[in-house]
C-alpha cells in the first residue's frame, strides 16, 4: 500500500515498480504507460551509461520512442554515477513530470537508488586521494579479501552488501571508516521519514527456480544479440578500463574478464549467469527489508489487472489530496 504518513513531502507522489532482474518489470511498465497518464523513470545503474545496451537489457531505440524513459543514456561509460546523483536527478524528474500534469512511475532493480531517493543520504566525507593510495597499497600487500574482512569486523552490514571482489566499493567503505571512525552503515538510514508518498510494487515470479530459468534464457538471448561484440566495442574505447564502475556491472564484468584472459565462452556464460542469480538474491533480500511493499507474481495471468487497480486508486487518492490542499 502507499506510504500513509500525513506529512508535508519534499517531493510529489510516485509509483515504484521494483523487482529482481529478469522478473518482468519492463513489460508491466509499458502496460502502465499505455493505460495511465504516466512517464517512466529508469532505476538502473547500468542503463544510465551510453553503449551499455544489450548487457543491461536496455529497451531498444524503437521501444524507447514508444515508451520514453528518463535517466537512460545520461553518462559516458568512463564517468561515475552515484546514488546521490540518482536521488538528485530522479527528484528533478518527478517534479518535472508532476508539473506536466502526469504521474511518475519509477521502474528498475537498483535498490540502493530507490533507498537514496526515498530516504535521502547522509553527508559523507569527500574522497581523500592520499588515503586511497594507502588503502590500495595495503590491498597490494594483503589482498582485497583481507580488507573486505577488515571492513566486516567494523561494519558487518556494509561488508555484507559489498562483494569481496568489488575493490572500488571496499576502498570507499574503508576510506569512510578511517576518515570518520564509523563505517558506511552508520551514515545511512538516519532519516526514517520518506521524502515522498509512494506506491511500492514488487514484481517477481513466485517460484525462485522460474526466476533462475528466466535469467538463463535472458543471458543466452543477450549472447545471440551480440553481447560479446558490444563489450569488445567498449574495450576499444581508449579511456575505458575494467576498473570503471560501468564495466563492473553484472554481465559486463564477466565478459570483460573472459576477453582479458581468453577464457572459454562457456565458462564466461556460467560465471555471468551465477553472478546474475546472486544479484537477484541480493535484490530480493533488499526488497524484503523495505516496508509498505505489495508483492505480485509476475507470471500470474491477472497480475497486471490488479496492478492497474492499485495504481489507479493510488493516483486518485493523491489527486484528491492535492485538490483539497
Amino acid at each position: 500500500m502507499a506510504s500513509s504518513e500525513a506529512l508535508v513531502r519534499e517531493l510529489p507522489p510516485a509509483v515504484f515498480l521494483m523487482g529482481p532482474t529478469a522478473a518482468g518489470k519492463t513489460a508491466a511498465a509499458f502496460a502502465l504507460h499505455e493505460r495511465f497518464p504516466v512517464e517512466l523513470v529508469s532505476v538502473d545503474s547500468a542503463q544510465v551509461y551510453r553503449g551499455l545496451d544489450i548487457g543491461s537489457a536496455k529497451p531498444d531505440a524503437a521501444t524507447l520512442a514508444r515508451h520514453p524513459h528518463a535517466l537512460i543514456d545520461i553518462r559516458e561509460p568512463e564517468a561515475t554515477y552515484s546514488a546521490a546523483d540518482f536521488a538528485a536527478d530522479a527528484g528533478a524528474e518527478i517534479r518535472r513530470i508532476h508539473e506536466a500534469g502526469r504521474w511518475p512511475v519509477l521502474v528498475g532493480g537498483t535498490m540502493l537508488y530507490y533507498r537514496a531517493l526515498l530516504f535521502g543520504l547522509d553527508p559523507l566525507p569527500p574522497a581523500d586521494p592520499a588515503l586511497r593510495r594507502i588503502i590500495a597499497a595495503e590491498a597490494e600487500e594483503r589482498g582485497w579479501r583481507a580488507l573486505h574482512a577488515e571492513l566486516g569486523r567494523h561494519d558487518p552490514a556494509a561488508a555484507a552488501a559489498i562483494r569481496p571482489a568489488d575493490t572500488q566499493r571496499i576502498q570507499r567503505a574503508l576510506e569512510i571508516l578511517r576518515l570518520t571512525g564509523r563505517g558506511p552503515s552508520a551514515h545511512h538510514g538516519h532519516n526514517r521519514l520518506p521524502r515522498l508518498e509512494t506506491l511500492r510494487l514488487v514484481l517477481t515470479p513466485r517460484d525462485r527456480h522460474i526466476l533462475h530459468e528466466r535469467i538463463v534464457r535472458r543471458f543466452d538471448a543477450m549472447l545471440e544479440q551480440g553481447f560479446i561484440e558490444e563489450v569488445e566495442r567498449l574495450r576499444a574505447r581508449p579511456g575505458l578500463t575494467g576498473a570503471h564502475a560501468s564495466m563492473k556491472s553484472v554481465g559486463y564484468r564477466q565478459v570483460w574478464w573472459s576477453l582479458d584472459d581468453g577464457r572459454d565462452p562457456a565458462e564466461c556464460r556460467h560465471r555471468a549467469v551465477a553472478a546474475t542469480r546472486q544479484l537477484a538474491k541480493r535484490q530480493l533480500t533488499a526488497l524484503r527489508g523495505m516496508t509498505g511493499t505489495l508483492w505480485h507474481d509476475s507470471l500470474r495471468e491477472r497480475t497486471i489487472d490488479l496492478i492497474f487497480r492499485q495504481v489507479g486508486e493510488f493516483f486518485a487518492r493523491a489527486q484528491a489530496r492535492q485538490t483539497s490542499a
